[in-house]
């Protein structure tokens, strides 16, 4: 039995073709009418008790397969009209005679009104509603991605609800692409009904004149049996067709049809008092005064119980919060943090957050036509192909303790960086050829880089882009500041957790890597410590696969996260090199052999690291001559480089961090050889 089910629609199109060919029993013919009307009547309740199409994601197949069983109903019943004598069992004739009650003129009518009103009105406009509906699903289909993206960014769903929400997004686009092409069935069932019935018609008066009936007696069974038959097929077709225009048209929503139909028209009682007060004119021009007085006060009473209702209902929320307020709050907030969980809440700290002052919220808001959560999926996209690292998602809120145009972008909490923009204005950054004054603007400084800019409105964007500046628009000015925040901060960005992700991801290419370097040689805090390292100098971590290999080679031996940082490093070389090399060519910056020399003499070891000792007379001396010469360098490249042997590195760059931030130190190993270096100066203390 079992089994029959699970192949019951298979079975069920077998049928359909035999009804087509098979000669079939007039009782039988009788049973398969009333399963036709019955099927069409629970199909057409299902799209009104549904809360949105997808709820009957099989209506398109259910209607091809409907279409076909009323098409074969009618070939089969054709063939018993015109093979007995105008006889097709006893549904098709009893629904001949109600409707005709012996005028055919009038059974005729009643058919052809029905067809066409299925075949112009509903069908239609069912097939009108479902290419629109298919075309603007699919154009949506876009934005719909990208605010899952949104969400998922933000944290407002996790990673099983955003692929729920994507798996629907396609549903939705194939449905409604399937509801295109499935009302075709519907409008070609209506044509080929009037065409069965003519034949119906003019074949049985041919039929019956040929076996010696007069015209009356064919006219009448062949008419009847011809209106019964028609009605019996389209009653059901127009249920099918309602149904198509049902779905079609059905938003979605938390509830069913029913319910949103009297829930919306008890909404406004007003109407409904409005409405019974018009119809009792309708006396004076000579309408019926006692139907029109009964549904008058039906309405006008109906609008005033609702009225009476919904002013009930809006003075409850009063009473119940009656008292002295503050007494309220307390007590609501002491019931609330009853329960630990809820204090548990409160610990939890957002890896980024972005606060907005006012004005800024248009830059925000998607419904306003903002567009800065598209940019932060945009910009997470473009950091994990150039970093190797996924960052979290951005807390994005107001905040009236900031002015209307400023924004704060907090790390874990804190705030690390502000700025100020203007909404209806361009930044533009100023040429250094020229002078400062010669467009009107407000000066500023461009937030993420401090470079000298101006505040232009959008009159003198012309001028100003005529005049060379180049013009930032405000959302773009907030992002690249969070860029490059982020990008400062990437460290103390990436946890346990997100490598924890990040291995998992390599397990799927190279799982042996992994399991024989993760836990067994390398633990997974380690990984993150020299993962840290690296995205601190702006290394991309991307390599995972060699960065494990490196680490599994020397880490048994060497227990320094520090010196086996500087391994994984010269492994990377190609990495490093395309990071801060140009066309081919490295502009450096030298450290002289006495202070590397000197800095190796100073360097003590423990079993916990090394660290670097060295008089604080001399530090200050080696910073002095580093930051000399790094100014004067920067009149020639935008970033300086400095290069010293692999052993003095890690210990260097530690030393000059103190004094000289975001300054890119590199050993020789971690230069590719087809790089041509050229040295710009010398960095040595002086005699």
């Amino acid at each position: 039995m079992k089994k029959i089910f699970s192949n019951i629609v298979a079975i069920f199109v077998i049928l359909i073709v035999f009804l087509l060919i098979v000669p079939l029993p007039t009782q039988l013919l009788d049973f398969l009418f009333i399963t036709n009307l019955a099927l069409s009547l629970v199909i057409l309740l299902l799209t009104m008790y549904i809360k949105e199409p997808l709820e009957f994601s099989v209506f398109p197949s259910l209607l091809l397969i409907t279409t076909l069983f009323r098409l074969g109903l009618n070939v089969s019943s054709t063939r018993s009209i015109l093979s007995n004598h105008g006889y097709a069992g006893e549904v098709v004739k009893t629904f001949g005679s109600f409707v005709i009650r012996g005028n055919l003129a009038v059974g005729l009518v009643i058919f052809f009104i029905i067809v066409l009103v299925q075949f112009l009105v509903i069908t239609k406009g069912s097939e009108r509603v479902a290419e629109v509906s298919a075309r603007f699903t699919l154009d949506a289909m876009p934005g719909k991605q990208m605010a899952i993206d949104a969400d998922l960014s933000s944290g407002l769903i996790n990673e099983e609800q955003a692929r729920d929400r994507r798996q629907k997004i396609q549903r939705e686009a194939n449905f409604f692409g399937s509801m295109d092409g499935a009302s075709k069935f519907v409008k070609g069932d209506a044509t080929i009904s009037i065409v069965i019935t003519i034949i119906n018609l003019v074949g049985g008066i041919i039929v019956g004149m040929m076996n010696g009936g007069d015209i009356q007696s064919v006219l009448s069974t062949y008419s009847q049996a011809t209106v019964g038959d028609g009605l019996m097929s389209q009653i059901p077709a127009l249920l099918i067709s309602v149904a198509t225009g049902m779905i079609v048209t059905r938003t979605s929503s938390q509830s069913n049809l029913n319910d949103e139909v009297v829930k919306q028209f008890t909404r406004q009682p007003r109407v409904l008092k409005i409405a019974g007060t018009a119809l009792l004119f309708l006396i004076f021009i000579g309408f019926p005064p006692v139907q029109v007085i009964l549904l008058s006060v039906l309405l006008i009473s109906g609008g005033y119980m609702i009225d009476k209702k919904m002013k009930a209902q809006a003075a409850q929320p009063e009473l119940a919060v009656e008292g002295p307020p503050v007494t309220q709050e307390v007590t609501s907030d002491v019931e609330y943090y009853k329960n630990l969980d809820n204090v548990y809440n409160l610990l939890n700290v957002d890896p980024i957050g972005i606060e907005f002052g006012y004005s800024l919220l248009p830059l925000v808001d998607e419904k306003s036509g903002g567009s800065f959560v598209d940019r932060v999926v945009m910009f997470r996209k473009q950091f994990a192909d150039e970093m190797g690292m996924v960052i979290p998602f951005v807390r994005l809120q107001d905040s009236g303790q900031l002015n209307p145009n400023q924004y704060q972008i907090r790390i874990k909490g804190e705030p690390v960086a502000q700025g100020e923009v203007l909404t209806d204005h361009f930044l533009a950054l100023v040429p250094e050829d020229r002078p400062k004054d010669d467009i009107d603007g407000i000066d500023t400084v461009e937030p993420a880089f401090g470079m000298p800019a101006k505040w232009v409105s959008s009159d003198q964007k012309v001028k100003a882009e005529m005049a060379g500046y180049i013009l930032i628009d405000p959302t773009s000015v907030i992002i690249t500041h969070l860029s490059e925040v982020i990008r400062t901060h990437a460290d103390e960005l990436l946890s346990r957790q997100e490598v924890k992700k990040m291995l998992e991801n390599l397990k799927k290419v190279n799982p042996s890597v992994v399991e024989d370097t993760i836990p067994g040689i390398v633990s997974v805090g380690d990984l993150e410590k020299i993962l840290k390292n690296l995205l601190r100098e702006g290394v991309p971590i991307r390599d995972l696969e060699t960065i494990l290999e490196t680490m599994s080679d020397y880490a048994p031996t060497i227990k320094d996260t520090d010196i086996l940082t500087e391994y994984v490093r010269q492994s990377l070389r190609r990495v490093i090199t395309h990071s801060f090399a140009e066309a081919g060519q490295m502009k450096v910056i030298s450290l002289d052999a006495g202070i590397e020399n000197l800095i190796m003499n100073s360097v003590k070891k423990m079993d916990g690291g090394s660290y670097l000792s060295l008089e604080p007379e001399m530090i200050q001396k080696i910073a002095s001559a580093t930051n000399e010469e790094v100014n004067t360098v920067r009149k020639v490249v935008q970033t300086p480089i400095i290069l010293t042997s692999p052993v003095v590195r890690v210990y260097f760059k530690k030393l000059v961090d103190q004094f000289c931030p975001h300054i890119t130190v590199l050993s020789y190993n971690e230069i590719d050889p087809s790089v041509q270096i050229q040295s710009l100066g010398t960095i040595a203390i002086p005699q």
